[in-house]
């Protein structure tokens, strides 16, 4: 079981630097506030992050 939480946090790690690289700090912010709001399982905090990170992928698209 500790292998498998150290590969999810690696893969966590991982695509929050991916999307700081592509995004900037207003991507990890999305992000932050997507998985905090899946988490707490509020549907306002996620919906805010998964909105701001549609906004940022239509916006380099």
């Amino acid at each position: 079981m500790p292998l498998v939480a150290v590969v999810a946090a690696a893969l966590v790690l991982g695509l929050e630097q991916t999307i700081q690289w592509r995004f900037g700090p207003m991507g990890v912010i999305a992000f932050v506030a997507l998985t905090v709001g899946v988490k707490a399982r509020s549907a306002v905090i996620s919906g805010f992050g998964a909105v701001i990170l549609v906004m940022l992928l239509t916006q380099s698209g």
